[in-house]
């Protein structure tokens, strides 16, 4: 019915439709908005890695929001435990190629997709051999944390929204779960901010496990510049990028809200979280996504 600037104009739009017989009565109802398209930019989604709360919400969130019949888009790291052949990964050629460009070194682009058993999900894979082949989550068989943890997140996070923005479909809202999905919010409310794709998206952050303690590399405001996101300009929104959480604060800062929850929630992202006054959700069952559903509708 368009857009109504007054309840009169709004109220004679009514009657004029009604006689010329084209109103449905349904749409007299007053609806309730919802996000028909979602994009969830996942860390861990089950069965590709160990159950976790984390990991089982990544499967279940996004199946049920499917099963509403919304479009979902679902992406993860092609982690190094992935069994590609048990699993059934191949790579999508048309989506795969680029060059992601990060403070100089070039890092090509993969992407793999799956199909999630039991459901109608596929989940699309982000991999490359520098950031992933071999290679655990945040730490390493020693249980040291990777050195390159803030590049892999910067490649994660781009490798996503380059392969959406070449994709054409555009999210009402943008699901991040997870350390390694922090760079998202940032650029899309930056690099990414005059793209189609992203027009009045809404952003949500959620954290449920650890978060890299280790300090960002010193060269990590030149490695996170790209585009319209400058190399000064989280310091001109008050982040200091040689913080331990420098994610952190990339994530809650750019984000329209957030969720936590779990024993496993980093306590020091929760105390940000509470104060930076924007929405907020504490979510504590894996297993019952409905009140993070209606927390996205809500936005």
């Amino acid at each position: 019915m368009g857009e109504f600037r007054s309840s009169e104009n709004f109220a004679m739009s009514i009657i004029m439709l009604t006689f010329a017989g084209i109103l449905n009565s349904d749409y007299c109802q007053v609806r309730k908005m919802t996000a028909n398209k979602v994009l969830f930019v996942a860390q861990e989604i089950t069965p590709y890695v160990p159950e976790t709360p984390m990991a089982n919400e990544g499967h279940n969130l996004p199946h049920q929001v499917q099963t509403e019949k919304r479009e979902v888009r679902l992406f993860m790291p092609k982690w190094g435990g992935i069994n590609e052949r048990r699993n059934q990964l191949h790579e999508v050629i048309r989506l795969s190629g680029m060059n992601i460009i990060i403070n100089d070194s070039d890092h090509p682009l993969i992407i793999k997709v799956a199909s999630v058993v039991n459901t109608r999900l596929q989940v699309y894979f982000i991999d490359n051999e520098d950031f992933f082949y071999k290679r655990g989550q945040m730490l390493d068989a020693d249980g040291k944390e990777y050195a390159d943890n803030y590049q892999r997140a910067i490649f994660y996070a781009r490798g996503v929204l380059e392969t959406i923005k070449k994709t054409s479909w555009r999210p009402d809202t943008i699901c991040c779960q997870g350390w390694m999905s922090a760079v998202v919010p940032y650029y899309v409310r930056t690099a990414y901010a005059e793209e189609p794709s992203f027009k009045d998206v809404k952003v949500i952050y959620s954290n449920y496990g650890p978060v890299p303690q280790m300090a960002p590399p010193a060269d990590f405001k030149d490695c996170l510049a790209f585009g319209d996101a400058k190399a000064d300009l989280p310091a001109e929104h008050g982040i200091d990028l040689t913080a331990p959480d420098a994610l952190m604060q990339l994530a809650i800062k750019f984000s329209d809200a957030i969720v936590y929850g779990y024993e496993e929630a980093d306590a020091h992202f929760v105390e940000m979280a509470k104060a930076s006054g924007k929405p907020l959700l504490q979510h504590t069952s894996d297993e019952d996504p409905a009140p993070y559903i209606s927390f996205i509708d809500s936005l």
